[in-house]
């Protein structure tokens, strides 16, 4: 990944407090993006997916890692402890809890699995919702615009996003 230094460093209180500040801003634009065609929408959305992961490295970010956890399914605990040569049973007596909609989740922030240098420990065996975030280069963004909205307070590629979208849609 391209590292590039136009864009500011994001701690994760700053995006939070920078994200709470424009709320009002960001809830008329989903308003408006909620009634956009799907595949103009994914399109708008893929365009600056590319354009900000090549401007913002994950690396120096991490806050998705530390700050939420991904609803992890059956086929990632099947490959984590496969990873991690562990009995499904114990890695998930170990890492993980069951949330209010009966998904695993991680037991605690940050994820047990993120270095101090926001790498990956199990980068290659790592839940399938981690491999696909930010979400925002997924085919029919808009049936998932509830976790996007959620998701500019915690990364900065997606709050970018969003900033660049209220140019399109004011």
């Amino acid at each position: 990944m391209v590292r590039n230094r136009t864009l500011p460093e994001y701690d994760a209180h700053a995006l939070k407090q920078k994200a709470s500040g424009k709320k009002k801003e960001n809830s008329q634009l989903f308003k408006k993006l909620r009634k956009v065609k799907s595949s103009n929408l994914d399109r708008q959305f893929h365009s600056l997916h590319d354009k900000y992961m090549e401007k913002i490295n994950c690396l120096d970010c991490g806050n998705c890692c530390k700050s939420i956890s991904p609803a992890v399914k059956d086929s990632d605990i099947t490959r984590l402890s496969k990873y991690l040569k562990i009995k499904p049973s114990v890695l998930i007596e170990k890492y993980f809890s069951l949330d209010e909609e009966g998904d695993f989740v991680f037991r605690n922030q940050p994820c047990p699995f993120l270095g101090e240098d926001n790498y990956c420990s199990v980068y290659d065996a790592r839940p399938r919702a981690c491999r696909e975030y930010p979400h925002t280069d997924r085919v029919k963004v808009h049936q998932i615009l509830n976790i996007t909205y959620k998701n500019i307070s915690f990364c900065p590629i997606v709050y970018e996003i969003v900033q660049e979208l209220k140019q399109d849609y004011r």
